[in-house]
């Protein structure tokens, strides 16, 4: 393909007339849009990403092109409506188009929407505080980034660092990014097993929940010399289908790298600000880690930005002799900055965590009948707050009911390392009124799946 200025000079301009009109486009510029996508998709972003989500990409006549939102409901460019049980993977928590976010980015947009990097940016400086403020224990310095996988590798290396080790141990099934750092802590076959050699140092894997394995692991790798920087487990395993760890795991497996001298890491990119129906998901067993990673909700879904919490203490390899020793030039950004304070903001103002706990023990109560209504097709229902798998006996039924459940207007989706599994995860700000219409959407997505087997 040869290079065009003069048409990607008219497509952008197109495009931006697009972005700027607030209304809903007529059906014939709707059509045009749709058509657009799914080629643009297919020949210049992930020809496959189409054919993976059939479910979407052949809904009815004119596939399902996303347009606008508010809450925990949005449209797509027809004029379609859905009840979102999907939240962006977790990163929708205070909903679509969250107005009290939208307006502290659009205030900070109108001022200055990112920093000189030479001069102090106040918007750092607040996040870090109020993260020191919220977070468990004494974990009083923050570093920014945009993503969650970006937050696990600063986190592996500020252990690096401050432990002068390098080997960690994480779950087998675990989800901590696809960076090369993080992907080499993640614990399924199919992102690593395809790029060989990942992280230099060694990393090893032990079943999640298993506090035994934790602890035979690091007297092994005492006993051979091998020095553990971190242990790292998300409080609720989330791409693996909402597996909650028993009651003892997070307490047992404190005490245990405090016996060994290696740091825990809390993966809370996923259960972080409240969907699990605490602040944070370590608070379920009054963990307090030594480093926190988190992100997704951080940016109320209108901005990307993570964070990497730690100690004063551990943090100081970062700091001396070297401040520039992890950074990154749009990571903290003010507009990312601005989000996630309204987001933090959001979230304590209207107690989410709150909530999000009450809703979930609503909606376990009814997936636990459908369980037991449809015990030909179901294996298990899992998790906590508003982090909920919904286990099917083959990936097949799984990707049906969720096919079905697209059909009848409510978005859900199988998980990164469990196909089986279809997650509930909607924003934490959806209304009974529209998990009963969205459960009784699934009802009937059950019967019908059911009744084909």
């Amino acid at each position: 393909m040869t290079r065009n200025i003069s048409n990607a000079l008219e497509y952008s301009n197109k495009w931006l007339d697009l972005i700027k009109d607030p209304s809903l486009p007529d059906q014939d510029t709707a059509k045009w849009i749709i058509d657009e996508s799914k080629n643009n998709f297919a020949e210049h972003f992930n020809r496959n990403w189409l054919e993976y989500r059939k479910s979407v990409t052949e809904a009815g006549q004119w596939a399902a092109v996303e347009w606008t939102g508010k809450g925990a409901k949005f449209q797509d460019v027809m004029g379609r409506e859905y009840i979102d049980f999907l939240g962006g993977y977790g990163m929708m928590s205070h909903g679509w188009a969250n107005d009290e976010i939208i307006e502290a980015v659009k205030s900070q947009l109108m001022r200055t929407p990112m920093p000189s990097q030479e001069l102090i940016d106040p918007l750092r400086g607040v996040l870090a505080k109020l993260l020191s403020d919220i977070t468990p224990g004494n974990l009083t310095y923050s570093w920014f980034a945009a993503s969650g996988t970006e937050a696990i590798e600063a986190a592996i290396k500020i252990a690096k660092l401050y432990t002068g080790k390098s080997a960690f141990i994480a779950g087998v099934k675990a989800f901590h990014g696809k960076t090369m750092g993080s992907l080499s802590l993640l614990g399924k076959a199919d992102y690593r097993q395809p790029l060989g050699t990942l992280y230099g140092g060694q990393v090893f894997h032990v079943p999640f929940g298993d506090a035994d394995a934790v602890e035979k692991q690091l007297e092994i790798c005492e006993k051979v010399g091998i020095g553990v920087a971190g242990v790292i487990f998300e409080p609720i395993q989330g791409e693996a289908g909402a597996i909650v760890p028993p009651d003892d795991f997070w307490p047992r497996v404190r005490a245990i790298t405090r016996k060994y001298n290696t740091l825990l890491i809390a993966d809370e990119v996923q259960t972080g600000l409240g969907r699990t129906g605490k602040l944070w998901g370590v608070d379920h067993w009054n963990v307090e880690p030594d480093i926190l990673a988190v992100a997704k909700a951080l940016g109320g879904g209108v901005m990307p930005v993570s964070a990497v919490c730690t100690t004063e203490e551990i943090f100081r390899p970062m700091m001396y002799p070297n401040p520039f020793m992890h950074t990154t030039t749009t990571g903290g950004g003010a507009l990312a900055c601005s989000a996630a304070i309204a987001s933090i903001n959001v979230t304590l103002k209207y107690d989410l965590p709150r909530q999000t706990a009450e809703k979930g023990d609503y909606i376990m109560e009814k997936l636990l009948g459908f369980k037991e209504q449809y015990s030909n097709i179901y294996k298990d229902v899992t998790g906590k707050g508003l982090l909920i798998g919904q286990h099917f006996t083959t990936p097949e039924i799984g990707y049906k009911v969720a096919s079905s459940l697209f059909k009848r207007g409510v978005v859900v989706a199988g998980t990164l390392t469990s196909a089986q599994t279809v997650r509930i995860e909607p924003p934490l700000v959806i209304t009974y009124e529209e998990i009963d219409e969205g459960l009784n959407r699934l009802n009937d997505a059950l019967s019908e799946v059911a009744k084909s087997i």
